[in-house]
């Protein structure tokens, strides 16, 4: 059985593998004892785990000091994952990464008891939807280390498709520096012949999921996406409460349709419950929270402390730019909602983001952000302290003036 295991986990270390390097294993090299990394369905994060194994591995596929599992693979059949790690463990192994962990059951239970009895093995675990993770991951708090990872940035999406190397920008580097920080990314972009608004255009359709180079054709690209959110709510929600019935599925994709067909999407919850036939306000909140923790949709409230503590949000859009454009088929994209959708989905990996009085966004509770085209103006946020335009359609801007697309490179 072990065998047979090692001959897959080098199968798929081979097929897997990618030469491009990417943000998260730069930024999180998963050094300790038991990891986790979360994220949403085509991120990225099966690629990192294996990056990882060659990394600690001497880059060599045929190690018998590693192995990968698909949890949820035919082969692991009935035994277990703990079973798997005592013989693997007992063969000298001294990493093991169980990639899918949320597709098999007690997951959480069994990786504890792989960490407490075997202290010298390295663990690390994935999960496609954040969801099981992250509520399996309460038992594990004092053990693992959870990571969540996110879809590719505008820089790293850059780097893949004309094979340089650009750097990463804080905001505060950003909103002091942005001018000299858009020519230096502008001049390496056009020594490729390409020019970074066109690029911008494309990352908005395609490329925040690693895996659109696999298809040449977008229309399926967007295809695929459709069924990852078709599988995580029919799939996955299922699995990982029991208790929803056919009938809360259905509402559940009801709620996403609505928001769909008219983000940014400011929730009135009661004509929501009715719509949907939802007897209380608490469990159409925790619709909403299972939907952002799945990664299909972002929320932004006042206070930020968001649907994790059921608080209701004043805006909701789709998680990223390219489902907007999945969802949408070939009806036109909504271009306002679309620039907001892009610097909340790059802003939120590593900041607070909250709804301010007046302008669009507020940031870590600082900086106010109005976002639009190139001929935005400042009326609305003239009179705020650190407030700020990001706007669409120019290369370089000015001042306050703050190029959109430059957001992409916050990670």
């Amino acid at each position: 059985m072990i065998e047979e295991l090692f001959r897959l986990s080098q199968n798929f270390i081979k097929i897997n593998n990618r030469d491009y390097i990417r943000y998260f294993l730069k930024t999180n090299p998963l050094e300790g004892r038991f990891s986790i990394v979360v994220g949403q369905r085509g991120v990225g994060k099966t690629t990192a785990m294996i990056q990882h194994i060659l990394s600690c591995c001497n880059n060599d596929i045929f190690t018998d000091s590693a192995l990968y599992v698909q949890a949820d693979h035919f082969l692991v059949g009935n035994r277990s994952l703990y079973e798997i790690a005592e013989q693997f463990y007992n063969l000298g192994g001294k990493m093991i990464c169980f990639d899918e962990i949320h597709k098999y059951a007690n997951w959480s239970t069994e990786l504890k008891s792989i960490y407490d009895t075997f202290p010298k093995l390295t663990i690390t675990a994935s999960g496609s939807s954040a969801l099981e993770i992250y509520k399996g991951s309460r038992d594990l708090s004092r053990r693992a280390v959870v990571y969540k990872m996110f879809g590719m940035s505008f820089r790293e999406f850059i780097e893949l498709a004309l094979g340089i190397n650009l750097k990463s920008a804080s905001l505060e580097n950003i909103i002091k520096e942005h001018q000299l920080i858009a020519h230096n990314i502008i001049n390496a972009v056009e020594g490729k012949g390409k020019k970074i608004l066109a690029l911008f255009k494309k990352y908005l359709e395609y490329g925040y999921y690693p895996y659109f180079m696999e298809y040449k054709n977008k229309e399926l690209f967007h295809l695929t996406l459709e069924q990852n959110i078709h599988t995580t709510l029919e799939s996955d929600l299922i699995a990982i409460y029991p208790s929803l019935s056919g009938n809360s599925i259905k509402k559940i994709k009801k709620l996403l349709s609505v928001i769909a067909a008219s983000v940014p999407f400011s929730p009135d919850l009661k004509r929501l419950k009715t719509m949907l036939d939802i007897g209380d306000e608490r469990t159409l909140k925790t619709y909403l929270k299972y939907l952002e923790d799945a990664g299909i949709i972002l929320t932004v409230s006042r206070s930020g402390r968001g649907l994790r503590q059921l608080e209701k949000p004043e805006k909701i859009y789709l998680n990223n730019p390219n489902l907007i454009y999945a969802i949408s088929g070939s009806a036109p994209v909504d271009i306002g909602n679309l620039r907001e959708t892009f610097f909340i989905n790059m802003a939120n990996a590593s900041h607070r983001i909250t709804t301010p009085a007046k302008g669009d966004f507020l940031v870590d509770g600082i900086y106010t952000f109005e976002i639009g085209g190139k001929n935005k103006g400042f009326s609305q946020i003239r009179e705020i302290e650190n407030s700020f335009l990001a706007v669409d359609n120019i290369e370089i801007g000015f001042g306050h003036k703050i190029p959109l697309w430059i957001f992409g490179f916050l990670y």
